[in-house]
C-alpha cells in the first residue's frame, strides 16, 4: 500500500504494485489509473473538446489584432507557441506523477511540490488571476456583442445588465453539473462555434479585400515595439493549463493525455493560422479585436457575433467548474462529510459567490483587447510557458534530459520572461489610458 495525495496537504492510501508505480507517468494500465488515482470514466473525446473549447475561442478573435501589433514575425511565434504549449501540457501533467504511486491534486499543488511555500503563493495567485481573468474577459465579450446585436431594438441594453443577465443564465448549469466530464457537450458545441467563425473570417475576410482595391492595406515583416504584447495576446490563446489537471482526472484513460492535449492544441493552432493570415491579410495594421469588428456589417459580421458569444458562454462553466471543484476540494465540501442535500447545498453557495464575482469584474472591467492582453501576460505566460517548465525541471531533473530538451526549455522560459514583463508593462499603461479617456 502506498500513499495518493489527494488534496493540497492531505493523502490517502491506494494498492499498487511495484511494476506499476514504475510506470505511473504515462503508460499505467487503464485500471490503475481509475481504481489508484480515483479517474472518472471520460473518453478522448471528453479530453479533446474541454481541450478546444476552453483554449480556442477569444484567442481566435484577438491573433489577427496580434498580427499587426508584431507584424508577419507572428507567423514564427505563432509556430514556437504551439510547440511550447503543448509540451508544457504534457510536462505540467508528468509533474502530477512525479512520485511514484501518487498524483498531486492539481496545479498550485505542483508549484508547492517545486517551490515550496512560495512557489504554492505564486502558483495561487497566477491561477486564480486566470480562473477569474479569463472568464470575466468571456463574460465581457458576450455582453458587448449582444448590446451591439440588440442596438436600435427593444431589446437594447447596455453592457453591466447584459452582464447580469448572463451571469443568473450560466448559473443554472453550474449548479446542475458536477463535475468536468459533465461539460463533455457543451464543449463539444463550443468548438464548433468557433469553427463557424473562423470560416467566416476566412471567407469573407480576403473577399471584402479583393472588392475594395482602393483601399490601402498596409503591412509589417516585423514591429520590435509591438512584440511584448503580440506574444501577450498569443500566450493568451494558448490558455488552460490550470484547467488540465482537472480535464486529465476525467479521463478514464489517463495515458491518453498526452495524445489529447496534442490533438487539441493542434486543433486551436489550425484554426489560429486560418483566422489570424487571412485576418491580417484582408485589414493590416488597421486590424481589430476581435476581428470580426473588421469585417462590414452584414450576415457574416453578424453570425460571427452570434457564434462566438455562443462559444464564450459554453466556456465559462468549464472554468467556473475548474475553480468550484478545487475550493469545494478545500473546503471538504462533500457528499461523505454532508450528505447529499449538504454537499448540493455547498456547492451552490461556492459556485453562486463565483459567478457574482465574475459579474461584478466584467461590469466594471469592459476593455475586451488590452484585458485580454493583460491576462495573457500577467497569468498566461507564467502558467503556460514558465511555471510547468521550472517545475518539471526541479522536480525530474535536470542532468537525465537531452541537450535538445534542456535547450527548448530555455527558450520557452526566455519568451516567457519577455512575454510576462514587457506584455504586462504596455497592456497595463494601455488600460489607464482607456479609464483615463
Amino acid at each position: 500500500m502506498i500513499e495518493q495525495i489527494t488534496s493540497e496537504g492531505s493523502t490517502e492510501k491506494v494498492g499498487i504494485d511495484q511494476k506499476e508505480r514504475e510506470n505511473c507517468v504515462e503508460d499505467e494500465h487503464e485500471s490503475t489509473y481509475q481504481q489508484g488515482y480515483g479517474h472518472g470514466n471520460g473518453s478522448f473525446l471528453t479530453a479533446y473538446f474541454n481541450i478546444v473549447c476552453v483554449v480556442a475561442g477569444t484567442g481566435t478573435l484577438g491573433l489577427p489584432k496580434a498580427f499587426a501589433d508584431g507584424g508577419w514575425l507572428g507567423i514564427l511565434i505563432l509556430i514556437l507557441a504551439h510547440s511550447m504549449a503543448v509540451y508544457s501540457g504534457i510536462v505540467l501533467i508528468r509533474c502530477l506523477y512525479y512520485k511514484p504511486g501518487q498524483r498531486l491534486h492539481g496545479y498550485k499543488a505542483i508549484g508547492k511540490a517545486a517551490f515550496g511555500t512560495i512557489g504554492y503563493i505564486i502558483t495561487s495567485c497566477l491561477h486564480i488571476l486566470n480562473l477569474f481573468g479569463c472568464p470575466t474577459l468571456y463574460l465581457v465579450l458576450a455582453s458587448q456583442n449582444m448590446r451591439d446585436l440588440l442596438i436600435g431594438t427593444k431589446g437594447e441594453l447596455n453592457m453591466k445588465i447584459w452582464s447580469i443577465i448572463w451571469g443568473a443564465f450560466l448559473l443554472i448549469p453550474s449548479l446542475i453539473l458536477k463535475t468536468m466530464r459533465e461539460l463533455t457537450a457543451i464543449s463539444a458545441l463550443g468548438a464548433i462555434c468557433t469553427m463557424m467563425a473562423v470560416f467566416v473570417v476566412v471567407i469573407q475576410g480576403p473577399m471584402y479585400r479583393n472588392s475594395h482595391p482602393e483601399i490601402e492595406v498596409h503591412h509589417d515583416s516585423v514591429i520590435w515595439t509591438g512584440f511584448p504584447v503580440a506574444l501577450s495576446t498569443i500566450a493568451f490563446s494558448y490558455g488552460g493549463n490550470n484547467t488540465y489537471p482537472h480535464v486529465e482526472h476525467a479521463l478514464k484513460k489517463p495515458h491518453l493525455w498526452k495524445y489529447a492535449v496534442t490533438a487539441g492544441l493542434s486543433t486551436c493552432s489550425a484554426l489560429y493560422f486560418l483566422t489570424a493570415i487571412p485576418g491580417y491579410w484582408s485589414f493590416g495594421s488597421s486590424t481589430l479585436s476581435p476581428v470580426y469588428n473588421s469585417l462590414p456589417p452584414g450576415v457574416g459580421r453578424t453570425l460571427s457575433m452570434i457564434v462566438m458569444t455562443i462559444h464564450v458562454i459554453f466556456a465559462i462553466p468549464i472554468y467556473t467548474t475548474s475553480f468550484s471543484l478545487e475550493f469545494e476540494q478545500w473546503t471538504n465540501c462533500n457528499e461523505e462529510r454532508y450528505g447529499v442535500f449538504g454537499a448540493w447545498l455547498g456547492r451552490a453557495m461556492i459556485r453562486t459567490v463565483t459567478m457574482a464575482i465574475l459579474v461584478v469584474l466584467a461590469c466594471f472591467i469592459p476593455y475586451f483587447s488590452d484585458f485580454m492582453g493583460l491576462i495573457g501576460a500577467l497569468a498566461n505566460c507564467g502558467l503556460v510557458f514558465l511555471l510547468p517548465v521550472l517545475c518539471y525541471l526541479k522536480l525530474t531533473g535536470v542532468r537525465n534530459k537531452p541537450w535538445y530538451e534542456l535547450a527548448f526549455c530555455v527558450l520557452t522560459l526566455f519568451l516567457g520572461i519577455v512575454g510576462c514583463v514587457f506584455g504586462t508593462i504596455d497592456s497595463v499603461k494601455a488600460l489607464i489610458r482607456n479609464f483615463q479617456s
